[in-house]
């Protein structure tokens, strides 16, 4: 027997934990190369971890719900590097090395590789992609005892000769669907090849009843039970449940203890009459539904043009070893946008917005936007912004004292635009008006420049022909 143990990979982005959600083999499963053995969840996403190595599975270290540092084991898998023993190749078709054709079009699974690494690549770390060609064996056919015929049951006396393999399915795709209908991957039967799980499968499961296939040798789950009193000693009232902070959530919070900490704020808000850039909107959008951009993205193109008159409000206050401060001025812009998740409020980052046009930041906004809200979008991806914009508005609410997003020096609140009165030459009228809201760090700068970028700001929102004309 030869173990090798698979440690929690670099998830990039100087995150050092993740939160193991669940696993997605057992103890005894086959798995095979690059095969998702586990959903872990990070500050920044939800992702699944792939397996280096082709064997059985021998150990899993942690249970769902137990947050592991970056390195520390995650799970063992014996290879059968024994003489004359290879390694098992289950898991699905070809190693599980390729995508099936359903999800991935134009790819020939005869071209994928066997018992090697793929190449693919999680943040930070990729299973390898060649090496030494070497002679490969055939796969030696094994009988298993009558204990384990047993064990395994009449569902499916087709498997009954072969080892008991780990759910074979590789696509994402596939494991959410089954997820999302509440169907239990280990107990489909797949139709494709090698008994590859379809969509087609978990659709079937999902409208007939499920058949279990025992798990004698599952691992027993060692996350304690919740224990809590059934009265709060404080209140007197009684405690529904605790709910660890983790995650997404955990990040959050520490994120915003040090913005509230460190950083002297100021705010500063006008309100601003919006009715000619809910018309413009209105008319770019009858022109060309498809391309017209949305007004986010307008707004955050009048913010570019505002940070490139005040750069000041996209730098970084850096604290160097000696104790003194510097700020950090940058060749451009990464503005960030908060984006209310089921994971939790994330500031996804588009990258050198200031050499996007309005329209290819509102196609940035609705990529982003979508990532983050399916927890597929990369620490890369919510992380590194210089500026944030933040629409409040969506919720309903007027105006809101913005945290800053910490490292940045400054955050722009939009709140709801709404039908008011109106005082347009000298005559009251009813308009659409919004509030516009700058908290800024006060050691970077004061109130002359956080109000001449708000200013700025506003008066693209009232006259947005001219401004874009000159953008």
């Amino acid at each position: 027997m030869t173990v090798k143990t698979f440690t929690l990979p670099d998830l990039g982005e100087g995150l050092t934990e993740a939160e193991l959600v669940g696993w997605l083999v057992q103890v005894g499963d086959t798995v095979a190369v690059d095969q998702p053995i586990a959903e872990v969840e990070t500050a920044k996403s939800a992702v699944e971890v792939p397996c280096p190595f082709a064997g059985t599975v021998h150990e899993l270290h942690g249970a769902s719900g137990q947050t592991l540092d970056v390195g520390a084991p995650l799970i063992s898998v014996d290879t059968g590097d024994r003489a004359g023993t290879p390694a098992p190749q289950g898991g699905g078709p070809r190693g599980g090395q390729t995508y099936r054709e359903e999800e991935r079009a134009g790819v020939d699974p005869a071209a994928a590789d066997d018992g090697e690494g793929s190449g693919s690549v999680l943040i930070g770390y990729g299973t390898s992609a060649g090496g030494p060609a070497g002679r490969r064996r055939r796969p030696k056919r094994t009988t298993p005892s009558a204990e384990q015929v047993a064990a395994t049951g009449a569902a499916h006396d087709a498997m009954a000769s072969a080892p008991r393999l780990a759910p074979t399915v590789i696509s994402p795709i596939v494991r959410k669907l089954a997820k999302d209908r509440g169907v239990d991957i280990s107990t489909v039967r797949g139709s494709g090849p090698g008994g590859l799980i379809l969509r087609r499968d978990v659709a079937a499961a999902a409208t007939a009843p499920a058949v279990p296939i025992p798990h004698e040798t599952a691992a027993p789950s060692s996350a304690p039970a919740a224990e809590f009193p059934a009265r709060d000693p404080r209140t007197g009232l009684g405690v529904a449940g605790r709910v660890p902070v983790t995650g997404v959530r955990k990040v959050v919070a520490q994120a915003m203890a040090r913005s509230r900490a460190e950083i002297p704020e100021a705010t500063v808000w006008v309100d601003v009459d919006a009715t000619r850039l809910v018309e413009l909107r209105a008319e770019l959008k009858a022109q060309d539904p498809a391309t017209a951009p949305g007004l986010m993205a307008l707004l955050a193109r009048f913010v570019l043009a505002g940070l490139a008159r005040h750069p000041e409000l996209a730098t970084r206050l850096e604290t160097r070893e000696d104790g003194s401060q510097e700020i950090v001025r940058f060749d451009g812009v990464n503005l960030g946008f908060a984006a209310q998740t089921d994971r939790g409020l994330v500031v996804p980052s588009i990258r050198d917005a200031h050499t996007l046009s309005a329209r290819g930041l509102d196609a940035e906004l609705r990529r982003l936007t979508e990532l983050a809200r399916s927890g597929k979008a990369s620490p890369a991806e919510l992380s590194g912004s210089t500026f944030t914009l933040n629409n409040y508005g969506v919720f309903g609410t007027d105006g809101a004292a913005a945290i800053i997003n910490h490292p940045e020096v400054a955050i722009l609140g939009i709140g709801r635009i709404i039908d008011r009165p109106w005082v347009v030459g000298g005559q009251l009228a009813v308009r659409k008006v919004t509030q516009l809201s700058l908290a800024f760090d006060h050691r970077v700068c004061d109130g002359g420049t956080a109000g001449g970028f708000l200013r700025m700001v506003a008066d693209a929102v009232e006259n947005p022909v001219s401004v874009l004309a000159d953008l």
